[in-house]
């Protein structure tokens, strides 16, 4: 295991007209970001009807009512970009558009209805099917992590980097105030993993000090800050992956599939959201 910490790759300089177009995407996300907020936090530890998608995965009326509000946002300001969210699909006029804004309003939804404020708000902007913007946001406890491909990750406005660690044995975690030497592996669910994931999975299980549990995407943005030092999943959907991508490769990180592959994602009125069965990790 090698680890990119501190370090992002250079990219060519931007141009005024590029750093301005930037700046307004991550103006327009921040939007979405709060505007999902709002709807969130309303419908937050309330008794809700709890409905049962095709795929038998939960959803509520406040992961329907928070992407439309994200939706409207992004059309208000971009008209001639396509939206791809969890609960409506494809949303544009033409078949293909050279930006996609994929969302997932409530990524963790079981941990929303059960009053865990693990889950988070996902939002990508892809630029041909590449992801050059991502937001992991956690309405409740109001924190936001901002990837912007060439740029630092911020958490709140403040730069946040992975951690450092050469081997899987040699990564610190601070439990209470004790410094301990061990590795910290984050994974929502053991029980996610089947065939070859699963062995997979029990490899680097077996060699890491504290394997931890139920975390959703929030592992990943306490990745990025540097708190745990991997993160391992399997069957992850585009809308699951995709803003999480800026967000690990800004704060100094790598994260790929179980070949060393990235992830690459070109969204039409045609593309299945289907699981991606590779193990996903990030580091």
């Amino acid at each position: 295991m090698t680890s990119n910490s501190n370090r992002i790759e250079a990219s060519p300089a931007a141009s005024d007209e590029e750093e301005d177009q930037i700046n307004r995407f991550a103006q327009v996300a921040n939007r979405v970001a709060d505007a999902a907020g709002e709807v969130i936090r309303k419908y937050f530890r309330k008794n809700l009807e709890i409905l049962d998608k095709e795929d038998l995965s939960p959803v509520t009326i406040a992961d329907r009512t928070a992407e439309e509000a994200m939706v409207s946002i992004i059309l208000e300001n971009f008209p001639s970009h396509a939206i791809y969210g969890e609960e409506n699909g494809w949303r544009c006029k033409e078949k293909s558009a050279e930006y996609v804004w994929v969302l997932d309003p409530i990524d963790g939804t079981k941990s929303f209805i059960t009053g865990k404020p693990l889950f988070g708000t996902l939002i990508a902007l892809l630029q041909n099917g590449k992801p050059i913007l991502g937001i992991i946001d956690q309405p409740v406890l109001r924190e936001r992590w901002i990837g912007i491909n060439g740029r630092r990750t911020t958490l709140n406005g403040q730069e946040v980097s992975t951690r450092g660690c050469a081997q899987l044995s040699q990564a610190y975690l601070y439990v209470v105030l004790v410094p301990r030497l061990c590795t910290v592996l984050y994974t929502t669910s053991p029980h996610l993993f089947s065939g070859a994931a699963e062995d997979a999975f029990i490899r680097v299980r077996n060699k890491v000090k504290v394997p931890l549990y139920g975390c959703d995407c929030y592992a990943y943005a306490l990745l990025a800050s540097g708190f745990v030092d991997l993160v391992v999943e399997s069957g992850l959907k585009p809308y699951d992956i995709l803003s999480l991508i800026p967000v690990i490769e800004g704060a100094g990180g790598v994260i790929t599939d179980w070949k060393g592959q990235q992830f690459h994602w070109e969204a039409s009125p045609n593309s299945q959201a289907t699981s991606m069965l590779n193990l996903y990790g990030a580091f």
